[in-house]
């Protein structure tokens, strides 16, 4: 099982997302992003943080540093349930591969079906597909 099978099996079970893992160049550092529906308070990350640092313990994962953090306002969109979640929300998405000569784009997330996100810009709607996206991002409402 791989690192990141392993976190977000043990993350389910203890009622967390796993909404992504960055690793540095050495692997010395493990860095852990997790949400839960009604957000993540420091008491979650401190919870989790001594949780997984036993976890990877036992599973000798060798690191020197591990940060747990709540995905930030500009959560990042990855699976097909992150889009779905936050139907209705203002999103800043990056294509792999153009789409009428643009690859950025910001709108509304409206639904998804069959792998591909329907997203409103201007008034107008987009098919886009889930496998074209590189990079997608809630905007934060301030």
């Amino acid at each position: 099982m791989d690192l990141h099978e392993l976190l977000e099996s043990t993350l389910a079970g203890l009622g967390y997302e796993l909404v992504d893992i960055e690793r540095s160049a050495r692997g010395k550092l493990i860095r852990v992003f997790i949400d839960k529906p009604e957000g993540v308070s420091v008491d979650d990350c401190v919870a989790v943080s001594n949780h997984l640092s036993r976890l990877l313990a036992v599973e000798n994962i060798d690191y020197d540093r591990l940060e747990i953090s709540s995905p930030g306002l500009d959560r990042p969109l990855r699976k097909v349930a992150d889009f779905i979640r936050f139907g209705g929300e203002s999103a800043k998405l990056r294509l792999r591969v153009a789409l009428q000569g643009q690859r950025n784009f910001v709108g509304i997330l409206r639904e998804v079906n069959d792998g591909v996100l329907k997203l409103e810009v201007d008034g107008k709607m987009l098919d886009l597909e889930l496998n074209n996206l590189e990079k997608a991002r809630l905007i934060p409402k301030l």
